[in-house]
C-alpha cells in the first residue's frame, strides 16, 4: 500500500482519521478516509501502489466498465447513461465553439460515440485495456492510453471532459497541469465528481457507495474544486446538477446495507430536494483556463 504523507490539495503533511469504509463492491477490505488538518480535504489513505490498483476495477459489478444489464441496477444504469449522454452534449455546447474535445477515462466509449455523432471531433485515453477494447467493438472509438496524456500536444483541444474519473486520478496535480497545458487558451474543463457534502452521503455515512474506496482516492466538495483549480490556473464558471445520481447512489448504499429500493428513491428524493443547503449527490463543475 502507497501511505500519502501529504495532503494533495494543499501540501500539508497532518491528518485525521474521517471514516473507516469498506470496499463493497469487490474485494470487502477495509479502507480508510482521511482529512487534511489544514485545509480539510478529504482522501483515501493508504491506497493501493499505482501498479495494483487495476484490480480493484476487474469485476462485471464496476458498471462504467462495462455495458452489462446484469441486475436491476446496472440494467437502470445503462438505460440512465442514454439520456445523460445527451444532456452532456448540450452542456458542452452551451461553453464552447470548439469540436476538438479530449475525454479522459473514457471507459467503454458510450459517451466519444455520442460526441462524435453530434459533431465532435474527439480523443479518449482509458488505462483500462478491456474497456479501450470494448470501446472500439462495440462503440467504434479508439482510445489510447492514459499515459498519452503526456505526449499531447499544448493548447490542442477546446474541452477536455472527466465524467466521474477526477476521484480516480492516481496524479492529482500533476495531471491537472496537463489538463491545463493541453487546453486552448479560454477552453473549458467539465469535472464531474460525487458531492461527499450531499444529504444522500450524511445519511448513508459509511455505506455511501460513491466513497467507493479504493477506487475513489478523493473525496470532493464545492470548496475543494474551487480552491484547488484556482491555485492552478482555472476559474470556476458555473456547478451543474446531476439529479439522477442521488437515486442511482443510494439504490447501491440500500443494497450494501440490505435495504429496499423503496427506500433508496425516497432518500434520492430528499437528497434532491435538500440541494440547495447540501448541493447534489454528483456535481458537474465547469471551469475555464485562465
Amino acid at each position: 500500500m502507497n501511505q500519502i504523507e501529504n495532503c494533495p490539495v494543499c501540501g500539508h503533511q497532518q491528518q485525521e482519521l474521517f471514516m473507516n469504509v469498506k470496499d463493497h463492491m469487490i474485494t470487502q477490505e477495509m479502507f480508510k478516509i482521511v482529512s487534511c488538518k489544514k485545509c480539510g480535504f478529504h482522501f483515501t489513505n493508504p491506497i493501493p501502489e499505482k501498479k495494483d490498483i487495476g484490480a480493484y476495477y476487474k469485476s462485471e459489478e464496476y458498471v462504467s466498465h462495462s455495458s452489462s444489464n446484469k441486475g436491476f441496477v446496472n440494467a437502470l444504469y445503462n438505460k440512465v447513461r442514454k439520456i445523460t449522454l445527451k444532456q452532456k452534449i448540450r452542456w458542452i455546447k452551451r461553453e464552447t465553439s470548439s469540436d476538438q474535445l479530449l475525454d479522459i477515462g473514457c471507459g467503454t466509449g458510450h459517451f466519444l460515440k455520442e460526441a462524435k455523432e453530434s459533431g465532435f471531433h474527439g480523443i479518449g485515453l482509458e488505462p483500462d485495456k478491456e474497456a479501450r477494447d470494448f470501446a472500439k467493438r462495440e462503440n467504434d472509438v479508439i482510445a489510447f492510453p492514459l499515459d498519452d496524456l503526456y505526449t499531447l500536444k499544448e493548447n490542442s483541444v477546446g474541452a477536455i471532459t472527466l465524467w466521474h474519473v477526477l476521484e480516480h486520478v492516481y496524479d492529482l496535480k500533476k495531471d491537472i497541469l496537463e489538463y491545463r497545458r493541453i487546453l486552448k487558451r479560454d477552453g473549458v474543463l467539465f469535472i464531474a465528481v460525487p458531492n461527499m457534502g450531499s444529504y444522500d452521503a450524511q445519511y448513508y455515512k459509511e455505506d455511501w457507495a460513491a466513497y467507493d474506496v479504493p477506487r475513489h482516492l478523493y473525496h470532493f466538495q464545492k470548496g475543494d474544486i474551487d480552491k484547488f483549480f484556482c491555485c492552478n490556473g482555472f476559474t470556476l464558471q458555473k456547478v451543474i446538477p446531476m439529479k439522477f445520481d442521488s437515486f442511482y447512489v443510494s439504490m447501491l448504499s440500500e443494497k450494501y446495507k440490505s435495504g429496499n429500493l423503496l427506500k433508496a428513491f425516497v432518500i434520492g428524493c430528499i437528497s434532491n430536494f435538500k440541494a440547495r443547503k447540501y448541493g447534489y449527490s454528483s456535481q458537474v463543475y465547469v471551469l475555464k483556463r485562465e
